[in-house]
């Protein structure tokens, strides 16, 4: 259920640079040792989700639509008294545009239903949490498994990164739905060894039939190589191995879409004391990911906190009934009364 709890937002709903900035500062330094709450084993819980509605992504212009390569449609502020309720780390939202499914960085699905009103969402409602649970049934969290930070889907099935184990579960999705057990893959060394807390933040995977048609496509934080480019891999497919993305600035890779094209959209984040939060989209082509490759591509969008942002860390891309391409991006609130998740819509010119 979804319910509408105030006007548009505007500059006067949202937290001030300064406090955001502090917060997402502590919010880093928590996750060095972050302490994770147990959480029983049960069926799907129905959530209510309030919701607030942004129509201008800039406050300052609230006619603007048009940003870099991108219109945008709508946002919302996503707000819910459930304990779990937060730290939304990535999405996926299904091929009709609404139906979608998330995971929180404590180890928790959610999954819901985008209403809207003409292209604008409107609301969210037939929302669900529930533990995300490991081979034997209980949540994954509880044996030390958490940062669930990115999802990946094929068909039914689910690829869900685990950044602070350096790790990918499978789960079985399309049979078992939130209550789908996650089993562990294969992922070579190489993933293993990336740096605590800076691994797994990107999954992808490449549909059959597509370049790289089979490929799970994963991406990490701040994984650096000798160049300071973000290590990136291809697991499985025709080609598997091992590319980078060029790091410009200080922007840290958190989360990855395919367009309709098979081009890849990559979402980072750039945050320091003197400059603030920023987050940007990079389109990289498809043909330019190979194993050895260091990839890079266009801005479609950055922003900073003049605008309705906040810590973006999840991306999906879906292609409206129209044939519109739409994104659609939500933020981590680390748990926090003074950071927000949002819920961002834009379309991209083609």
């Amino acid at each position: 259920m979804t319910s509408e709890t105030g006007p548009t937002a505007n500059n006067d709903s949202r937290p001030s640079r300064r406090a955001v900035a502090t917060l997402f500062a502590g919010a880093l330094a928590f996750q060095t040792s972050p302490v994770v709450a147990r959480a029983p084993a049960r069926s799907p819980v129905d959530i209510d989700i309030q919701v607030r509605s942004i129509t201008a992504f800039d406050p300052n212009a609230p006619s603007r639509r048009k940003f870099g390569s991108l219109n945008f449609r709508g946002g919302l502020v996503l707000t819910s008294a459930f304990q779990q309720f937060g730290g939304i780390s990535a999405i996926r939202v299904g091929a009709d545009g609404a139906q979608f499914i998330a995971l929180s960085d404590h180890g928790w699905w959610l999954k819901g239903r985008i209403d809207y009103d003409g292209e604008r969402p409107a609301r969210v409602s037939d929302a669900m949490m529930a533990p995300i649970l490991g081979p034997d049934g209980q949540p994954l969290a509880d044996h030390g498994w958490y940062d669930t930070e990115s999802i990946a889907e094929d068909g039914g099935t689910l690829y869900v990164g685990i950044e602070r184990v350096n790790q990918i579960v499978r789960f079985d999705y399309g049979k078992d739905g939130l209550m789908a057990r996650g089993h562990p893959i294969a992922v070579p060394p190489s993933i293993r060894s990336l740096p605590r807390n800076e691994s797994l933040e990107a999954l992808v995977f490449v549909p059959r039939g597509q370049v790289l048609g089979g490929t799970l496509i994963a991406l990490s934080e701040r994984g650096l190589d000798r160049m300071g480019n973000l290590r990136a891999f291809l697991l499985g497919g025709p080609s598997p191995g091992a590319f980078t993305v060029k790091r410009t600035g200080t922007f840290d890779i958190t989360d990855a879409a395919l367009l309709p094209s098979g081009d890849l959209l990559i979402l980072e984040r750039s945050f320091s004391w003197t400059n603030g939060l920023f987050v940007r989209i990079r389109r990289v082509a498809i043909n330019d990911v190979k194993p050895g490759a260091v990839v890079d591509g266009p801005v479609l969008l950055e922003a900073d906190l003049a605008y309705e942002i906040d810590n973006m860390e999840g991306l999906s891309v879906h292609r409206a009934g129209d044939g519109t391409t739409v994104l659609t991006l939500i933020s981590d609130d680390n748990f926090s009364i003074l950071q927000r998740t949002l819920l961002l819509q834009f379309a991209l010119e083609q």
